[in-house]
């Protein structure tokens, strides 16, 4: 670094920096000097879409919102080098010292958005940005087991019993009732290390 005009360029940078680490830290600093502390159980709790947080987190959603934020990341992406693009070769001067360079820039975004475009159209004709997809089919497996048993089935009422709730089992005697843990389908074994002399 033999010019010291880059070494002051650089000093210019990192005392914006310092300057804006300090704004920001001095406004959260007087935000939580000044701001009023009265919590109390609906500013404590926590607010997501405008809807109250109720049971676990562990849901199944539809899949197709992932398909659609793709499709958004295609176009913001496409945005990102149309901006540059746009601003480099609208440039006047840079177009009047060769003619062909319009065309050429021109062409080359036409390609671009070409394919960005035979891409939205593949998405679309398959379906997948479509909501709900027009061609649903029922599976069905060629088994023995006439349809009216799985309709009988499917009509009968069953008793759900929570599995964290033990079972209680009358015995014959003058005891109470006796209270025994639910019965686990799989129950781990574990061996004890041999010890070999």
């Amino acid at each position: 670094m033999e010019d010291p005009g880059q070494l002051s360029e650089y000093g210019k940078i990192l005392l914006i920096a310092i300057v804006g680490m300090l704004l920001v830290c001095a406004t959260i600093f007087l935000a939580k000097v000044l701001s009023p502390k009265n919590p109390n159980p609906i500013k404590l709790s926590t607010y997501e879409c405008g809807e109250d947080s109720v049971g676990t987190a562990w849901i199944q959603f539809n899949p197709r919102f992932y398909v659609i934020a793709l499709i958004f990341l295609l176009f913001d992406v496409e945005l990102t080098f149309i901006f540059p693009w746009a601003t480099v070769f609208g440039n006047a001067d840079f177009i009047a010292t060769d003619a062909r360079w319009g065309w050429f820039t021109l062409i080359e975004m036409a390609i671009f958005i070409g394919i960005l475009i035979v891409g939205l159209i593949y998405v679309w004709k398959s379906g997948d940005i479509s909501w709900i997809k027009p061609e649903h089919k029922t599976p069905s497996v060629a088994v023995n087991i006439p349809s009216n048993a799985y309709e009988r089935l499917n009509q009968q009422q069953y008793a759900v019993r929570d599995y964290k709730e033990p079972l209680v089992e009358e015995v014959n005697t003058e005891h109470s009732p006796i209270a025994t843990a639910p019965k686990i389908g799989f129950k781990p074994k574990f061996k004890k290390p041999s010890s070999e002399s």
